[in-house]
């Protein structure tokens, strides 16, 4: 497989040190012919989560031969099992689990995964193209969890926009689009954090964040727009290191022309590359329509402030969403 652009400068970076992730959506097609890629590119081991006779079957039926180094995991038959059994009743055993409930999830592909990566076996896992959000994450969020003075766990997408002139190179980080619905104040504060953490690991170039919204500098009045810019007055009392702006229509957060006109003191309006929305819904649709519409490149959501990476696919992916998925937990796992 070819790759450009950002992608190209991420698989790089997971080549320098090789890392092992978990796949647990073993039988789907794109899974298979995206682990293939990865693994023949040498850009990551992969363990795939499942009954091996059965996912060589598919293999064969749809001609995708597989790397030999491909290692498989059953929970089926795993001699590990019973430990992985007691691990988990042991973490969640204070929330109420009881051992046989235990011994149910971790027979579960994704729970599976999800212990190989909390008893550090794997780097990361990578699900989504079969389970929804809410299933590949929520059994991170119970037993891998945040990042020490972590508060919020949140996502992003990483787009590349056919356009080079906008954002960093045509690439945006857009935060959060996959995990927070409504998020607080403070909340907004710990995405925009996260998310220059995540731009500077994944593009490695000055970060310039903008809070977007309807009204940009105090065009519209309304409560939304207040919270807007108490979330940016919050932030400036942090002191932090990277440049953010607030509140700013989408026009004048990375067109600069547009910027003179409606934010001409702004040192991000018109050359934002982190999008923050300021709810769940906004995100989720803006990226979609910069995908679909736009035609530009969108990968995640991928998590931040998790202890060890386990990122989401969306489930009308393709073979090379996959692959750069896998390719951005690598990365996140350095």
């Amino acid at each position: 497989m070819e790759f450009s652009g950002i992608l190209k400068k991420i698989v790089e970076e997971a080549k320098k040190d090789v890392k092992k992730i978990a796949l647990p959506e073993s039988t789907d097609i794109r899974i298979l012919k995206a682990t293939k890629i990865i693994t023949d590119e040498h850009i990551a081991d992969i363990v795939l989560i499942g009954d091996r006779e059965e996912i060589l079957k598919i293999c064969k039926e749809n001609e995708i031969k597989l790397n030999e180094n491909v290692t498989f995991r059953n929970p089926k038959t795993d001699e590990k099992i019973e430990y992985y059994q007691t691990e988990l009743y042991e973490l969640r055993k204070h929330k109420g689990m009881t051992i046989e409930q235990a011994k149910n999830l971790v027979n579960d592909n994704v729970y599976f995964a999800t212990m190989l990566v909390k008893l550090g076996e794997v780097d990361g896992m990578v699900s989504g193209a079969i389970h929804s959000t809410s299933d590949t994450l929520r059994p991170a969020l119970q037993i891998v969890k945040a990042k020490e003075g972590v508060n919020t766990v949140s996502s992003f997408f990483l787009l590349e926009a056919k356009n080079k002139n906008l954002g960093c190179d045509g690439v945006f980080v857009f935060a959060d689009c996959g995990l927070i619905e409504f998020p607080t104040e403070e909340q907004l504060v710990d995405i925009a954090k996260a998310s220059n953490e995540s731009f500077n690991l994944l593009v490695g170039k000055k970060s310039k964040l903008a809070f977007l919204s309807y009204s940009t500098k105090g065009s519209a009045k309304n409560e939304a727009i207040d919270k807007i810019v108490r979330v940016v007055n919050k932030l400036k009392e942090e002191k932090v290191d990277f440049e953010f702006d607030g509140e700013l229509q989408l026009d004048a957060a990375i067109i600069p022309e547009v910027a003179k006109i409606k934010a001409p003191n702004s040192n991000v309006a018109g050359q934002a590359n982190i999008l923050i929305f300021p709810n769940l819904e906004a995100g989720n649709i803006s990226y979609k329509m910069a995908q679909r519409f736009g035609d530009a490149l969108a990968f995640g959501p991928i998590t931040q402030g998790l202890k060890r990476p386990i990122n989401d696919l969306s489930r009308g992916c393709n073979v090379f969403d996959v692959v750069g998925t896998i390719a951005i937990t690598c990365v996140q796992s350095k």
